[in-house]
C-alpha cells in the first residue's frame, strides 16, 4: 500500500496552505489534510495524526507543522517514509521567548483581527505586503482559527520538544523547503537540519517569506512533487 501524504499546516493555519500540493498530488497518492485546531502540544498532535492515519506516511509540514512532522518521525520511525519540512525549525525554546509569545497570546485574546494585521506582514516577502489578495486570504485563515486555537498553538510551541536532540536519528529521506525572504525561519536554520540529518536535501524558494507554500504555490509545489517522484514515485 502506498504511503499517505499527510499535509500539516502551521500556527493558526488550515488546509489552504497545502491546497495546491494536494491538488497536484491527487490521483497519484493518498492525501490527507491534518487538522491541528484542537492540538495542545506538539507531541499530542503528532500522536493524534499517527493514530488517525493507517499505514505508512509521508509527512509534509509547514512551520509548526514541520515540528509535528519531525515528532511523528521520532515517535514512529518505522511508519514515516519521508518528511517535507517547509519554513520550520528544530531548536528548543529560546531565552526570553515565552514573554514575547505571551504578548502575542494577549493580543490575540484582545482582538484576533488586530493579531492578524500585526503578525502576518512581517512573515511575508516584503515585496508582497501590498498584495491584498494574499493578505486577505491569510487574514481570513487566522480569523477562522480564532483566539482560542491561537493560544493553544502558542502554548504548544512554548512547550515544544527539542528536535535538535534527535534530528540526526531521523533516517528517512527529508526535503527541506526554505525561502529566501523568510526572516522567521531563515535558510541557515534549514541548513542546520540538512547537515544533521542522514538523508536530507535543501531547496530554496525565491521571492517568498515564511508562508512560501501560499506566497509561491507553483514553485513550492513543483519542488515537492519533483522530490516525491524522484524518491518515492508517488507523483508524476
Amino acid at each position: 500500500m502506498a504511503a499517505t501524504l499527510v499535509l500539516i499546516p502551521g500556527l493558526v493555519s488550515d488546509s489552504i496552505v497545502w491546497a495546491p500540493l494536494a491538488e497536484a498530488a491527487f490521483g497519484f497518492t493518498s492525501v490527507r489534510h491534518a487538522d491541528l485546531s484542537d492540538g495542545r502540544s506538539i507531541t499530542g498532535m503528532a500522536r493524534k495524526l499517527l493514530d488517525e492515519t493507517p499505514g505508512d506516511i509521508i509527512a509534509v509540514g509547514h512551520s509548526m507543522g514541520g515540528r509535528v512532522a519531525m515528532e511523528m518521525a521520532h515517535i514512529a520511525p518505522d511508519r514515516i517514509r519521508g518528511l517535507v519540512l517547509a519554513n520550520t525549525g528544530h531548536h528548543p525554546k529560546r531565552e526570553g521567548e515565552e514573554v514575547k509569545r505571551q504578548q502575542m497570546i494577549d493580543l490575540g485574546n484582545r482582538s484576533i483581527e488586530e493579531l492578524a494585521r500585526q503578525w502576518l506582514p512581517p512573515m511575508l516577502d516584503p515585496a508582497r505586503v501590498g498584495d491584498r489578495d494574499l493578505i486577505d486570504s491569510l487574514q481570513a485563515m487566522v480569523l477562522r482559527a480564532g483566539s482560542e486555537v491561537h493560544e493553544r498553538h502558542i502554548r504548544a510551541l512554548i512547550g515544544r520538544p527539542d528536535a535538535s536532540a534527535y534530528v540526526a536519528d531521523i533516517t528517512c529521506p527529508i526535503l527541506l523547503v526554505a525561502a529566501r525572504q523568510d526572516g522567521w525561519s531563515p535558510i541557515g536554520q534549514h541548513q542546520e537540519i540538512a547537515d544533521a540529518a542522514p538523508d536530507a536535501e535543501l531547496v530554496i524558494i525565491e521571492n517568498a517569506g515564511h508562508f512560501a507554500p501560499v506566497e509561491r504555490p507553483a514553485e513550492t509545489t513543483a519542488a515537492i512533487t519533483e522530490w516525491l517522484a524522484r524518491r518515492f514515485g508517488e507523483t508524476q
